[in-house]
């Protein structure tokens, strides 16, 4: 006997919540409880965790950086010229953490700063040759790691999950 999947519903995107397919709770003892199967920030967090310890372990073994320093680094090789504070806010990350892994990177000659043209107590940031040759080494590294994480996925499944993170990324925002 085949199990066929119940026809989807199709729902206006401000609808979502309402029109999902599956729920994020389960009854556990009469009450509700999150079902992890289907709670979203729980695979999300998962996913990161999971990524990110790896990532780190990686680089840090082989290029002798952690997954923070390369998220600045990444970020610097693709647009010189900013702050620590339109980085942080770039990556959503913490001033504090990417401050240590500026330093880092300075102090390795991956990085430099300088005073901003119109601000002399802003401090303007950018990647030296040294720090875009690991960030090239790196990027072969992340770029392979990506590849494994994203096989066995249809494309146009990974099409719509990017579209949905583009709009989650928009929606944190808010909350």
């Amino acid at each position: 006997m085949n199990e066929q999947s119940p026809p989807r519903r199709k729902a206006p995107p401000h609808l979502c919540p309402d029109a999902r397919l599956s729920t994020s709770t389960k009854v556990v003892d009469g009450r509700p409880v999150i079902d992890t199967e289907s709670y979203i920030p729980y695979y999300l967090t998962a996913v990161n965790s999971a990524l990110t310890a790896g990532a780190s372990a990686v680089y840090l073994r082989d290029f002798g950086i952690g997954v923070t320093e390369w998220r600045v680094l990444s970020t610097l090789a693709a647009d010189t010229g900013l702050s620590a504070v339109n980085i942080a806010e770039h990556l959503s990350m913490d001033k504090g953490a990417v401050s240590r892994a500026l330093r880092q990177l300075e102090q390795l000659g991956y990085a430099t700063t300088e005073p901003a043209e119109n601000d002399g107590r802003r401090r303007m940031l950018a990647i030296t040759p040294t720090g875009l040759s690991i960030h090239d080494r790196i990027l072969a590294v992340a770029l392979e790691r990506e590849r494994d994480l994203i096989r066995g996925v249809d494309p146009e499944d990974l099409e719509a999950f990017l579209r949905v993170m583009r709009i989650l990324r928009l929606n944190v925002r808010a909350l």
